[in-house]
């Protein structure tokens, strides 16, 4: 039986449990039942929040503050969730991880960007989240006069997994809408602020603890490729190659180029070495490439009958040559025009010089100058200036045509207008095999590094920091990796130093935790938000729609405020129900 197995069973036989001692009136009267979940009563804390509440005066202008903020992201999050479902209307989205219906749910393991391995980080982040929103409710309840019924902790087992604040609703209907207002806003306030305060600790003091360990960092190796047969897995680190002593990820590549043996001798952070036989393994292939045929994890083993075990014997064997066959380790053989490969020509000037947007294309000379690949391709325009006249030639549907084009200029750079793909003809290829993990690209995203300074920089981290779960699914800026924190294997890539080297690893374990617990807050601020009853964005939408209409000249002002109320709720709902099914019920 795997680990979900046994979750899965032991939460049935608590439930179970539960069930019997609930059906024979086992429990005593301050724990309520609710399915699997226990809520445990207490009254003894009020007199804790009527001291929390002395201070009434900042409480209200605290709150007060609070409520104007959470008025403008409750009628974000409506505008939000609106476009969001008549988009999906519009143009449903390809199903993928990201729209997965258990995706939206933040609970460890069910949801793919939630690892079991931060599930403690995750648990203590909603449990202070709860406790800070409904500590909120319960101090500004005693501040605007409202009753606390009572409050305690909600538990699924032995697990705390919130908290609660019950005001008495006789007390709540005997205020002001001004007070209930400043109530029902005083949670998802008190979760902003400490959004706020754990990521300033993240980006300052714990992620500037935190350094790159040297070496290049493998995330993964492509399957069959000389590194996976090597036995090199995510989480190694290499740290030589031969005698070459390797710093960084962009280390290895230009190391790798320079050696020109068919086989290499590497060295793991363990102090381990291990031999990598090099061959060329296609990784990557273009939609329409001339040699599309081959599919990844194809090996080439020759071009132009002339065998090639490096990239730079690919290469260097087909620097000369217009149109080349390649071999594969199958026996396959194809033949086709050696070049850069043109995906699109979506934008001027290459649509005014004549070049065809239906087919591919592949671009073999710039200028009369050679080009074999996409960095060739880079390197030639980049001796060109915007403005200058050039020729281009390209090979389509086996026929090659030379087009006059007029560069134009982007970010200063010349510029044909065409896209194009990676690698040779369309061919991403590698002798090496691995994936490398770009281990100081998410250490910046982490520490907030990534988005500038100031207030705006700050909070431009926070936004950042909300995708860097599920990072490597949506496509953000290339990166492959999802970054749920310092966890698993991608600690191999990270070291402490500073200030904090002397706490050691458990700066990593302090670096989940506040990551964990502003992410948590944020997303419990923005859901509270939502303008649907029982969360509290739904209680600030009545008493917006009740000051509505108690100025319009109607007589029946309770129905119209509840019309409003109930739209705006069924609305919101089959808005978050679009959003969870849409893709699997009206994608392609």
């Amino acid at each position: 039986m795997n680990a979900w197995s046994w979750i899965l069973g032991g939460l049935l036989a608590y439930w179970l449990a539960v069930s019997l001692l609930q059906s024979r009136d086992w429990f005593p009267e301050y724990i309520g039942v609710m399915g699997p979940i226990l809520t445990v009563h207490t009254k003894r804390g009020r007199d804790m929040l009527d001291q929390l509440a002395k201070p009434r005066r900042l409480w209200r202008i605290w709150a007060n503050m609070g409520v104007g903020f959470a008025l403008v992201i409750l009628a974000g999050a409506f505008l939000l969730l609106l476009a969001n479902a008549v988009q999906v209307l519009r143009s449903p989205p390809q199903v993928s991880a990201v729209n997965q219906p258990q995706n939206f749910l933040v609970i460890p393991g069910v949801n793919d960007f939630l690892p079991l391995a931060v599930a403690p980080e995750i648990i203590f982040g909603l449990f202070l989240g709860m406790l800070v929103h409904e500590g909120g409710h319960g101090i500004l309840s005693r501040v605007e006069g409202i009753e606390v019924e009572s409050m305690g902790v909600v538990l699924l087992a032995i697990l705390p997994i919130g908290a609660f604040v019950e005001p008495d609703e006789e007390s709540v209907q005997s205020v002001d809408r001004g007070s209930r207002a400043r109530m029902f806003a005083a949670g998802v306030t008190n979760n902003f602020v400490l959004t706020a305060i754990a990521f300033a600790l993240l980006f300052g003091p714990v992620v500037g603890s935190i350094g790159v360990a040297p070496g290049a960092a493998i995330g993964g190796v492509f399957p069959g490729s000389p590194a996976d047969q090597a036995e090199i897995d995510s989480g190694d680190r290499i740290v030589a190659v031969g005698d070459q002593p390797i710093e960084t990820n962009d280390d290895l590549g230009d190391t790798l180029s320079v050696a020109g043996a068919d086989a290499v001798t590497v060295g793991l952070a363990d102090g381990s070495e291990t031999e990598i036989e090099r061959s060329v393994l296609v990784t990557g292939v273009a939609e329409g490439s001339p040699f599309d045929t081959f599919g990844t994890n194809t090996t080439i083993r020759t071009a132009n009958s002339t065998p090639v075990k490096t990239e730079a014997d690919l290469r260097g064997t087909l620097r000369n040559t217009t149109v080349a066959t390649l071999g594969t380790a199958g026996g396959e053989e194809v033949t086709g025009p050696i070049g850069a490969m043109v995906v699109a020509v979506p934008n001027e000037p290459a649509a005014s010089a004549g070049m065809p947007t239906e087919s591919s294309l592949v671009v073999t000379h710039i200028g009369g100058e050679r080009v074999t690949s996409q960095t060739a391709l880079n390197d030639v325009l980049d001796r060109y200036e915007p403005g200058e006249e050039v020729s281009v030639r390209a090979a389509s549907d086996g026929a090659a045509e030379t087009f006059t084009v007029t560069l134009g200029s982007q970010d200063g750079s010349s510029y044909i207008g065409v896209q194009v793909y990676q690698g040779i003809s369309g061919l991403v290829v590698s002798d090496f095999g691995a994936k490398l993990y770009p281990a100081q690209t998410y250490l910046q995203m982490a520490g907030g590094d990534a988005t500038g300074s100031g207030i705006v920089g700050f909070l431009r981290g926070i936004g950042v920091s909300l995708l860097l779960p599920l990072v490597g699914s949506v496509g953000l800026s290339g990166l492959e990796y999802n970054f749920a924190g310092f966890v698993g294997w991608n600690l191999s890539f990270f070291t402490v130093e500073g200030p904090l080297a002397p706490l050691g690893s458990s700066v990593f374990l302090f670096a989940n935790l506040l990551f964990w617990t502003g992410w948590i807050n944020l997303n419990l601020g923005f859901f509270n938000c939502i303008p649907a009853f029982p969360l509290d964005g739904g209680h600030l939408l009545r008493m917006m729609a009740e000051a509505t209409v108690s100025r319009l000249p109607i007589s029946d002002r309770q129905t119209a405020a509840k019309a409003i109320t109930t739209s705006v709720g069924l609305t919101m709902l089959l808005a978050l129900l679009l959003m969870l099914f849409g893709p699997q019920l009206l994608g392609p």
